[in-house]
């Protein structure tokens, strides 16, 4: 922006005109949509990491950023590879990914390589006889039948086997207008298929391979719940990931079929997977210090811990005991090194009993991370994969996790409050002011989990019904808000959406050290 220098008087239609301090506003930041206000720290409680950041910094970056993208957008069709040659890939636009969401031609391109990629719809639609009933009785006790056969998960899987070597096996790559890939008989329910049938189909499928309640057994032995889930600790509680014990590779790759055709079309397989598997299949790199919390935060922790310890400490903690071994998520024990169960780890050893440690965890999934890739990429062009971040790959597979505030109504309890409180009536005017993104991280914030179900408990904070501006505080450890006095409803809303973006933490109720 520039002030012009005052002009001389100009006669225009008989009237004498002076103008005084122009300012001028070029076109491109016009177009960019940008100005320095948006970047002032009332507009960034969602952003945590640019807390204390100069506004007029980051709007310079933005504006720097927007004009790399209006190049990068120049170029970028040149940069797809055909679905012809989907084995090619871009790898170096994984540096930039994050950056491609702002992209204009980006979403262009996605539907184009999908459109390039589809074949037409079957000449015959797959009809299957499922059994419900049988499913259910084994969902309540699994491990009465290890085949797991009577799933619907199985039942759909071998139903969809070609019937003799002529009939080719279904790609999954149809258009987005078909919408209903086979057609479903529930065995003594007399239910009629118009769409309904098939997609009970995937919600079950979807339940059976990564249960919503933590109290149910896994009736499919391709995921198990992360250490995060089985000792309630850590953000994500409510993940599993892939069974480092399971060898069906065939079938995990139809998983991943499953997924692409989700990802082309308008049904949602809900695989309650972390940021680490979704990285891998996008091809993005993962590390231990930023993903693997999400899977087992008692050993990041205990690790780092570890690694600072003075040997007076070490020998105390562990003295003779710890040795060259790891327990994967299967709970099943693998030692490290030759002969690892019989080598004592000494302290001078500790930084490569660390580094073993982490690079077997991290690759304890990748057989069968790899296979639902393989799986993926039979319906989807790597281009796509390439074009997306984790978090949209996610989002387009499963849906978003819908946190509804009827749903937190039925699961919270309020404790301690009297009837008339108001800040009971404050905390639902702010959820409902809330987006659902807003209310998914207030549930993480809360309870360590991002889906539903998950029960909360409310009690009034230390102080009482005092009023006050302090944030609240909860124990995700029993899932709880202690909620203090606001002024006003608004007050309350701005001060749970700021903790629920910028508290959220792995969590110290427990100590790494205890049994």
């Amino acid at each position: 922006a520039a002030n012009a220098v005052p002009l001389r008087p100009v006669l225009y239609d008989g009237i004498d005109v002076r103008l005084r301090g122009i300012k001028i506003k070029s076109s491109r930041q016009r177009e960019l949509g940008l100005n320095a206000d948006m970047f002032q720290p009332a507009n960034l409680v969602r952003y945590p990491r640019l807390e204390g950041r100069d506004p007029n910094v980051l709007y310079r970056r933005a504006v720097v950023i927007q004009r790399f993208i209006k190049i990068l957008d120049s170029v970028l069709h040149h940069l797809v590879p055909a679905w012809d040659y989907t084995l090619g890939t871009f790898n170096q636009l994984k540096h930039i990914k994050q950056f491609l969401l702002l992209s204009k031609q980006r979403t262009m391109l996605i539907t184009q390589c999908l459109k390039d990629s589809e074949t037409s719809k079957p000449n015959f639609m797959p009809r299957l006889y499922i059994n419900r009933r049988l499913a259910m009785e084994h969902r309540d006790n699994p491990a009465l039948d290890p085949s797991c056969k009577n799933t619907v998960f199985a039942q759909v899987y071998e139903g969809l086997k070609p019937s003799d070597k002529y009939e080719k096996p279904l790609d999954y790559r149809w258009p987005l207008r078909y919408d209903q890939w086979w057609e479903c008989k529930f065995i003594a329910e007399g239910i009629i298929d118009q769409g309904g049938g098939f997609r009970d189909s995937i919600a079950d499928m979807s339940e059976e391979l990564c249960p919503s309640s933590a109290e149910t057994p896994v009736p499919l032995p391709f995921f198990v719940r992360t250490s995060n889930q089985g000792s309630g600790t850590g953000e994500a509680r409510d993940m599993y990931v892939p069974n480092p014990s399971c060898k069906e590779f065939t079938k995990y790759e139809w998983i991943g079929q499953i997924m692409g055709a989700a990802l082309r079309g308008k049904e949602f397989l809900v695989l309650a997977l972390p940021g680490f598997v979704w990285k891998q299949l996008t091809g993005e790199e993962v590390s231990w210090s930023k993903d693997f919390p999400a899977i087992d935060s008692m050993l990041v922790k205990l690790l780092e811990m570890m690694e600072v310890m003075d040997k007076e400490t070490f020998e105390f903690k562990f003295g003779n005991e710890l040795t060259y071994t790891t327990v994967l998520s299967d709970q099943r024990m693998v030692e490290l090194i030759p002969s690892g169960t019989r080598t004592v780890v000494h302290y001078e050893d500790r930084m490569d009993f660390i580094r073993l440690v982490q690079k077997a965890r991290l690759n304890e999934s990748k057989e069968q991370i790899a296979a639902m890739q393989a799986g993926l990429l039979k319906v989807v062009p790597q281009a796509v994969l390439d074009l997306l971040t984790w978090q949209e790959l996610e989002k387009k597979v499963c849906g978003d996790p819908e946190v509804t505030v009827e749903a937190l109504k039925k699961l919270t309890r309020f404790e301690d409050f009297e009837p008339p409180d108001t800040r009971i009536q404050y905390f639902w005017e702010a959820l409902n002011n809330f987006t659902n993104e807003d209310r998914s991280r207030f549930l993480r914030f809360v309870t360590g989990r991002s889906r539903l179900p998950a029960r909360i408990y409310i009690y009034p904070d230390k102080l009482g019904s005092e009023t006050t501006d302090a944030l609240p505080e909860s124990s995700t450890c029993s899932s709880t808000l202690f909620l203090p006095n606001y002024a006003s409803a608004k007050v309350c809303e701005e001060k749970l959406r700021y903790a629920a973006y910028n508290c959220v933490a792995i969590d110290t109720d427990m100590s790494p050290w205890e049994e």
